[in-house]
C-alpha cells in the first residue's frame, strides 16, 4: 500500500503526495480551506464566483491559453466549491507535471479577475439552472431548514442578488484574505516524486507575503427543527427529511457510513427496496450525509407524485424507527460493511480519488488513515452502534423537512405525522 508524505513550506502552505508505481499519470489539486460558510451574508456566493473567475485568466495566462494548454496536454482541469473548501484540480501525464502546476498555481494565486461581468452572467445562469432543477434545489432548502441563518444553511452557489452586484474590488479583497498560505494545500497522487513536487511548488509561490485570513464563524447552537416549502408547478413533490449530523472527526463516522448504506445509500438499502423496488412509489429515493468542522448533516430524499407522498414519508419514518429499535440483522450489517469497504478499495484505483482523499483530509484537519485502519474501524462497528446512532440522528423530534411541489397544503398534510416539532411554514 502506497504511503503519503506531508511537508510544510515556510509560507505555511502544505504539500501532501502519494507515489504510485505502475501509473504514468499524476492527479494534482490545489485545495483552499475556504467555502460558502466563510462568507458574510452580504457576500453570499463569492467563494463560488471566485472559483469561476480563476479560469478567466491569471498574471501569465489568458483564459484561452489556460484552455489551450490543458487541451494540448491531453489533460483534465476543473474546480469545485463546497461549504468549507475550494479546489482546483487536474490530471495529466507525468511528463506534463511542471506545466500543469505552473498554470494552476498562477490561476490560484494570481488571478486577474478579468471579464467579471461576463462570468457574472454565467454564474447567474447556473443559479437559474438550479432554480429550475427541484431535485437539486430542495437540498438547499433542507440545509436552510436545519441550520437556519447560519452560513451552513446558505446555498454554496450563492444568491443571485449578491452575484449581480458584487464588485471586482470586493472579489479581489476576499481572494487575498481567503487564499492565504496556511489555508492552501497542494495534493498529488500518481507518478510523482515528493521532493520534486515540493521544489516546483516552492518556486511558484516564492515572495508571497503572509496574510491575515478569514475567521470562520462556528456553529454554537443549532436552531430548532423547521419546515421549508417552495411552490413550483412540478409533476412530483421533492422532499428532504434532514437533521444535524456528525462532525468530520467524530469517531462514530464509521458507524454513520454503515447506517447510510443500510437506510438509503445502496441498491439493497431499506428505503430503495421498500419504496422503489417493492411498491413502485418513486424513481429516486436515497439517504446522504455531510460532515463539517463541528457538525454535519444527514438527510433522506424522495421524489414522488402527490398521491404517493404521504405513504412514502410513512415508510421512511417506519424504517428509521425500526433501525433505531435495533432491528439490524447480522446479514444486513455484514452487507453494509462489505459495501463500504468495497467502495473504498475501488475508489483507490483512481489517482484523482487518491489525490482528493489526501487534499480534503489535510486542508480540513482530518487524520489520513490507511486502508487497514479504515477497514478495522469499519469491522469494529456493531449493530448496537448503528441502532444507537440511528436513534440519535433520526429522532423525529430532531428532523427538519423541506419540500418543493405544486401545493403547500398537500405537502403539510403529508408531513403532519412525522414529528410534533415540525410546524409547517413556508420559507
Amino acid at each position: 500500500m502506497a504511503k503519503h508524505r506531508l511537508s510544510e513550506l515556510p509560507t505555511g502552505e502544505r504539500v501532501v503526495s502519494e507515489r504510485l508505481p505502475g501509473v504514468r499519470s499524476v492527479a494534482l489539486g490545489l485545495w483552499v480551506g475556504t467555502g460558502s460558510r466563510d462568507e458574510p451574508e452580504a457576500r453570499a456566493g463569492v467563494a463560488h464566483f471566485i472559483e469561476h473567475l480563476l479560469f478567466r485568466g491569471s498574471s501569465r495566462y489568458s483564459a484561452l491559453e489556460i484552455a489551450e494548454i490543458f487541451d494540448a496536454l491531453g489533460g483534465e482541469l476543473n474546480a469545485a466549491t463546497s461549504r468549507e473548501t475550494t479546489a482546483v484540480y487536474a490530471r495529466v501525464a507525468d511528463s506534463h507535471l511542471e506545466t500543469a502546476l505552473d498554470v494552476m498555481a498562477d490561476m490560484v494565486y494570481r488571478p486577474t479577475f478579468a471579464d467579471v461581468d461576463l462570468e457574472r452572467e454565467v454564474v447567474l445562469e447556473e443559479i437559474a439552472m438550479v432554480d429550475d432543477t427541484p431535485h437539486d434545489l430542495v437540498h438547499d432548502l433542507a440545509a436552510e431548514a436545519v441550520f437556519g441563518g447560519h452560513p451552513l444553511g446558505r446555498p454554496v452557489i450563492g444568491r443571485a442578488e449578491v452575484i449581480a452586484s458584487v464588485s471586482r474590488r470586493a472579489l479581489s479583497a476576499y481572494h487575498k484574505r481567503a487564499y492565504a498560505g496556511p489555508r492552501v494545500v497542494l495534493a498529488a497522487a500518481g507518478s510523482v516524486a515528493h521532493e520534486r513536487l515540493l521544489e516546483l511548488f516552492a518556486a511558484r509561490i516564492a515572495g508571497r507575503a503572509s496574510v491575515d485570513g478569514l475567521r470562520r464563524k462556528p456553529l454554537r447552537r443549532l436552531p430548532a427543527p423547521s419546515t421549508r416549502f417552495l411552490r413550483k408547478d412540478t409533476e412530483q413533490y421533492h422532499v428532504c427529511l434532514a437533521g444535524p449530523g456528525l462532525a468530520r472527526n467524530d469517531e462514530r463516522r464509521f458507524a454513520a457510513a454503515l447506517l447510510d448504506a443500510i437506510v438509503g445509500g445502496s441498491a439493497s438499502s431499506r428505503l430503495f427496496q421498500e419504496i422503489r423496488e417493492k411498491r413502485g412509489l418513486a424513481y429516486s429515493v436515497y439517504s446522504y450525509t455531510s460532515q463539517y468542522e463541528e457538525t454535519g448533516q444527514i438527510g433522506l430524499y424522495v421524489g414522488t407524485r402527490e398521491e404517493h407522498l404521504a405513504e412514502c414519508l410513512a415508510i421512511v419514518v417506519e424504517c428509521l424507527a425500526d433501525v433505531a429499535a435495533g432491528n439490524v440483522s447480522a446479514a444486513e450489517l455484514s452487507r453494509a460493511k462489505e459495501n463500504v469497504k468495497g467502495r473504498l478499495l475501488l475508489s483507490l484505483e483512481s489517482t484523482s480519488n487518491r489525490m482528493t482523499r489526501l487534499g480534503q483530509a489535510v486542508v480540513t484537519g482530518v487524520p489520513i488513515l490507511g486502508v487497514p485502519e479504515v477497514v478495522r474501524r469499519t469491522e469494529a462497528v456493531t449493530g448496537a452502534d448503528v441502532a444507537d446512532l440511528a436513534s440519535e440522528l433520526f429522532d423525529p423530534e430532531r428532523l427538519s423537512v423541506a419540500g418543493i411541489g405544486p401545493s403547500e397544503e398537500a405537502f403539510e398534510a403529508a408531513v403532519a405525522g412525522i414529528s410534533s416539532a415540525l410546524i409547517p411554514r413556508a420559507a
